[in-house]
């Protein structure tokens, strides 16, 4: 669940269709009889990113960090997307990192680390995780490093902090896991967890991929060394958003060119950032400052903004989700994985159905105008540990706060269809 943190006013319940007014995809007219169901792969773009973007691809579209005005002017832009997604997430500004994708800031970030491990040292790493968060890690196994499997409940997909402790010790350098699973949406006590790492002497690192999307957290509070989402799954470009603390990156081994081992944003991102999708970053905190206005916030610093919206989107997500888990429950053909308590977990819902086979499943939801997906998700490990087949995969639906009650009805009486 999130941190604790300073109450903040709460904000006048969520007013959906004006969420979905700020994205130009709802007014497409070929996009109008389906309903977006796969948001864990990708959310729609806000409007006031897309701005953003043709915007500096129209009038800045040059080298920025030179003297000359347009070349400023691109570079200020540019400027505003680390200062204002670091004060919407509680961190500094130079602890923020753009990068093509999460899965090769992850990639980055593990080559990095190799220099402050030794053989012998050890990794704790979830099998709960996205293979983003996976696969890096367990790869150091060659340089000697020893990875201990931090295992989910193989019935609910659960991570217990309580296994935890029996794996940490003291050559444990590493803690990796994720805020919430993209496939059982469970969501994990982070604060708790990076506690207890720290406790232990181990750096906290998170995929906040699925979470994020649900309301951006404040990472400051959280207490991680690393926090990691998407920023396509969070109304933006095709950029990975990787949060590092200060004085952790300032220690981490440079894997830029020779000449940027002092310069924190080249030295973890190897190409340097995207200037353009850099810059359109600040459209979703834009979109994020309109919804807190519309809500009647009042004034407030970013942080605090950041919180209040994250509970208002929380909120809204839950009630909706509460409709489509009590629905499932009273079926005895599918199963659920991952908790059935709404407040738990995040909105994303995948099912294996125990009577027809889930391709036949998946093609009736999608006759019916359901955007779903089906597949293992890049979480194979998960599966096989829940018991579950990746080849066959699980069926996986997912949502955000622009999605409408009515979208929500359409799903329940296409799975009664679908699943027979």
């Amino acid at each position: 669940m999130p941190p604790e943190t300073e109450p903040t006013k709460p904000l006048r319940p969520l007013d959906v269709e004006y969420a979905r007014s700020r994205f130009p995809a709802f007014s497409e007219d070929r996009l109008r009889e389906w309903a977006h169901f796969e948001n864990a792969g990708g959310s729609y773009v806000c409007g006031q990113v897309i701005d953003r973007l043709t915007d500096f691809y129209r009038r800045t579209k040059v080298q920025p960090d030179y003297p000359f005005p347009l070349s400023v002017e691109a570079s200020a832009s540019m400027e505003s997307s680390y200062e204002r997604m670091a004060a919407w997430l509680g961190v500094g500004a130079d602890e923020i990192h753009f990068g093509p994708s999460t899965s090769q800031n992850t990639y980055v970030l593990a080559q990095a680390f190799r220099s402050m491990l030794r053989p012998g040292d050890e990794i704790t790493a979830s099998n709960q995780d996205h293979e983003a968060n996976a696969g890096v890690w367990r790869r150091l196994e060659a340089a000697g490093i020893t990875v201990r499997e931090w295992r989910v409940h193989p019935e609910t997909g659960i991570l217990d902090p309580a296994d935890l402790d029996r794996l940490l010790n003291r050559r444990t350098r590493l803690v990796i896991f994720p805020h919430a699973s993209n496939v059982v949406a469970a969501v994990n006590p982070v604060a708790e967890i990076a506690a207890r790492a720290s406790s232990a002497g181990a750096h906290a690192v998170v995929d906040g991929v699925s979470y994020a999307p649900h309301g951006l957290p404040d990472i400051g509070a959280l207490g991680v060394d690393v926090y990691l989402f998407s920023a396509y799954k969070t109304w933006g470009p095709h950029q990975g958003v990787m949060f590092v603390r200060r004085e952790l990156a300032d220690r981490l081994e440079n894997q830029g060119h020779y000449f940027n081992a002092d310069h924190p944003r080249h030295k973890l991102v190897p190409a340097g950032p995207d200037h353009a999708q850099t810059a359109a970053c600040a459209g979703v905190i834009d979109y994020l400052d309109g919804i807190y206005a519309h809500h009647g916030g009042p004034d407030a610093s970013p942080v605090e903004r950041g919180r209040a919206v994250h509970d208002l989107f929380r909120t809204r997500e839950t009630k909706l989700l509460a409709r489509l888990l009590a629905y499932l429950a009273e079926r005895s053909d599918v199963r659920v994985l991952g908790p059935t308590d709404a407040a738990l977990r995040t909105p994303t819902v995948s099912i294996v159905p125990l009577r027809r086979p889930i391709t036949e499943v998946e093609k009736a939801l999608i006759r019916r105008k359901m955007m779903i997906g089906v597949g293992d998700f890049y979480a194979p490990r998960l599966l096989e540990g829940m018991g579950v087949s990746p080849e066959t995969g699980a069926l996986r639906m997912s949502f955000i706060h622009y999605t409408t009650e009515k979208e929500i009805d359409r799903l329940i009486s296409a799975l009664d269809r679908a699943l027979g």
